[in-house]
């Protein structure tokens, strides 16, 4: 290849960034695998990359391919290239690029002009369940759309279909089994091709198969790409790696940046496999790890950390632990409420005062795990005052399902004769809207129309929970009242997201509702791998904050209901940031002489494995994970008890073990009562040792803050 001549800017592309990124950048020939964590500026790294190896000469800008996921992500990537000075660099989503190729190679391929693509299956998957003789809903279709878009980037036919999801264990969607469903994917492509169109998957189908099937096409490609960037590639799906090792052929100039940590999409055919096998793949690549997170406080970052630590306090497969580069912030909170509404209410509340304080309502969002939990956050945001927007979807009341259900439920009010209770009342309506009194075990629209509709059903359950006597009419004017209050328009607000759709987002401040076992991990998360997942999500959102994180759940649905909910297994080993809420709150017990003592535990609080030893158990953590405590504090511990154990003629373990230690520079006791209940602090050492220990961790703290 002929090397270009080198720029003078290409070593200033260089020194603007951090290590790891400069050796992202600095070696732009060969495989390169980035484990880059959230906040840690891989876009920036990749970017500076490419301008590299353009700038230094050793790419010529045409002959590279940027890819990415979305075309925000691909527009911003050619936006900070041209910024350095590079333009001619292709940077497409893997659709885009390859309709691209498509257009151009089909007529010498195929022959004539490619088909026309469809916007939507949703209308042939319909007709399709017409000419089965199937009835299918929207969200039924919605579904199935899904189901079918996962079998083509599987890479499955209506043939091998039903064979891999029984050995997958996953249900077909609308009620169909996995034979009915592979008779509609068959009936789905019939109908494609009665229409004279294809799907999106199809692009990258037919693209594999002319790039597979004639020589003369790839070694065009091949020709016209050298270098490959993928960003996201932890969600990477099958179709979509198989049609990268085409355009790759033999060569192995690629380079793949993505996070394990972040996959959440693998109910779509997304899988990290790919990321976390690479290097069997290309086993002389490179790998970097990107770990400088500069979007959010060493104390956002100190929970994300912990909300990800596997059993035993290593990392989990593939993921990195991220260090801070910004400087302290507030701390991180749990707040826990009494039910939902109460919930919905303290979040709002909250967000008032900020707001109230010159804090711009753009820079908060509220994050949940279904869309059916927004009807209350809406509404606790609208009786405020509070502008709002929904992100990745509908308001609650302009949703379909809700304006079908409230059109059936003014009907009924007609004839209520208040035999029966309203919110039994409510509920036999709603299953006469198609609603199920069990949730559906699959998630998808079905699920989200679900819970739109039990979310209905709760608010009867308010109503009758402040006015006893509330009838269905009065249950409907509430349900118009609140519509109308919601359908004010749209502005610069607050963001209420799923967690789903806050991917790639950031805000200064950032609220997680809902976070108790049921929701977090949802209950439909059975396998241990659907599990894992959930935890995903929820590190997704805690790494979505700058400044602010409060994490909250309620301990029931509705008001005066049992308190049943516990908080998620997810925070088990953050109560070191959280508190004691987090793991739930531990049981007291007396000692003889009648003081209270806290119980040695039996798992560990930082990541919720269980404790072997007697060390850990005294010190309530493993020995592999780090200790939460003051290093200086320690240091400063040790040195007074050697002093006081050679004063004393005695081991310095007789004066306070190492664990004891590191417990007190843990918990920082402020008095003789929190001093006394550490483990390893008993009365004899409290008369001996405990007053110079609380000067001297008075002392420190009041050093510290000065």
């Amino acid at each position: 290849m002929t090397t270009l001549p080198v720029h003078p800017g290409a070593d200033a592309v260089l020194d603007a960034l951090d290590p790891e990124q400069r050796e992202v950048a600095a070696h732009p020939r060969g495989p390169m695998c980035v484990l880059a964590g959230a906040g840690t500026g891989k876009t920036r790294a990749i970017t500076h990359r490419i301008a590299y190896g353009v700038l230094s000469g050793t790419y010529q800008p045409q002959r590279v391919l940027a890819v990415t996921f979305t075309a925000r992500a691909a527009g911003e990537m050619r936006t900070r290239l041209r910024d350095l000075g590079v333009g001619g660099v292709q940077a497409r989503t893997f659709h885009a690029a390859a309709l691209r190729q498509l257009h151009y190679f089909w007529p010498q391929a195929v022959g004539g002009a490619a088909p026309e693509v469809m916007p939507h299956k949703a209308g042939a998957v319909a007709e399709a369940g017409g000419r089965l003789r199937l009835r299918l809903d929207s969200p039924a279709v919605r579904d199935l759309a899904a189901e079918i878009e996962w079998a083509k980037v599987s890479m499955l036919t209506p043939d091998s279909y039903a064979a891999a999801a029984t050995a997958q264990r996953r249900e077909a969607p609308a009620g169909l089994d996995a034979t009915a469903m592979a008779r509609l994917m068959a009936t789905y492509e019939d109908v494609k091709s009665d229409r004279g169109v294809i799907d999106f998957e199809d692009v990258l189908l037919l693209t594999a198969g002319i790039l597979g099937e004639h020589a003369e096409v790839a070694r065009a490609v091949r020709g016209q790409y050298r270098h490959f960037v993928v960003d996201e590639y932890q969600d990477v799906n099958r179709l979509q790696q198989t049609l990268l090792e085409l355009w790759l052929g033999e060569r192995d100039d690629l380079c793949v940046v993505g996070d394990p940590a972040q996959t959440i999409y693998s109910f779509t055919g997304a899988s990290p496999e790919h990321l976390l096998g690479f290097r069997t793949r290309h086993p002389q690549a490179r790998t970097v790890e990107l770990v400088r997170n500069y979007r959010s406080t060493p104390q956002v970052v100190g929970l994300a950390n912990l909300v990800l630590r596997a059993p035993g306090g290593g990392r989990r497969a593939g993921s990195v632990e991220l260090r801070a580069q910004r400087d302290d912030g507030v701390v991180p909170e749990l707040v826990v409420a009494d039910d939902d509404p109460a919930e919905a209410e303290q979040v709002a509340g909250r967000i008032a005062a900020l707001v109230a304080d010159g804090h711009p309502a753009s820079e908060v969002a509220v994050l949940f795990r279904t869309n059916g939990q927004s009807e209350q956050l809406e509404s606790a945001l609208t009786e405020r005052g509070i502008p709002y927007l929904v992100r990745g979807g509908q308001r609650f009341f302009a949703r379909k399902e809700v304006r079908d259900a409230v059109l059936l439920l003014r009907g009924a009010a007609r004839t209520d004769d208040g035999s029966v209770p309203l919110p039994d009342l409510v509920r036999d309506i709603l299953v006469g809207a198609g609603w199920t009194r069990e949730a559906p075990t699959t998630g998808g629209a079905a699920r989200e129309r679900w819970e739109s509709l039990a979310a209905l059903a709760a608010l009867s359950d308010d109503l009758v929970a402040t006015d006893a006597e509330a009838r269905l009419p009065a249950f409907v004017r509430e349900l118009d009242e609140r519509a109308a209050a919601q359908h004010a328009p749209t502005v610069q607000g607050v963001t209420l997201a799923s967690l789903h759709a806050a991917k790639g987002l950031e805000w200064d401040t950032v609220f997680v509702v809902g976070c108790s076992d049921g929701l977090l991990p949802i209950t439909m998360a059975e396998t241990a791998d659907e599990v894992e997942e959930e935890r995903r999500l929820l590190y997704v959102g805690v790494t979505r904050a700058r400044e602010r994180l409060v994490l909250s759940y309620a301990r029931a649905r509705t008001p005066g209901a049992k308190g049943t909910r516990r908080p998620s297994r997810f925070l088990h080993g953050t109560e070191s940031v959280l508190g004691a809420a987090a793991g739930g709150q531990p049981r007291r017990t007396r000692s003889r002489g009648g003081r209270e003592k806290a119980p040695l535990r039996s798992t560990c609080r930082v990541c919720g494995g269980d404790l072997t030893t007697a060390k850990e158990r005294t010190i309530g953590r493993c020995t592999l994970c780090p200790p939460s405590m003051d290093e200086q504090l320690f240091e400063a511990l040790r040195e007074w008890r050697l002093t006081t154990a050679k004063d004393a003629d005695v081991p310095a373990y007789v004066v306070f073990t190492d664990a004891t230690l590191t417990a007190i520079a843990e918990r920082v006791p402020g008095d003789t009562a929190e001093l006394s209940r550490i483990p390893g602090v008993g009365p004899v050492k409290i008369e001996r040792f405990g007053d110079a220990v609380l000067a001297l961790v008075r002392d420190f703290s009041e050093s510290r803050s000065d």
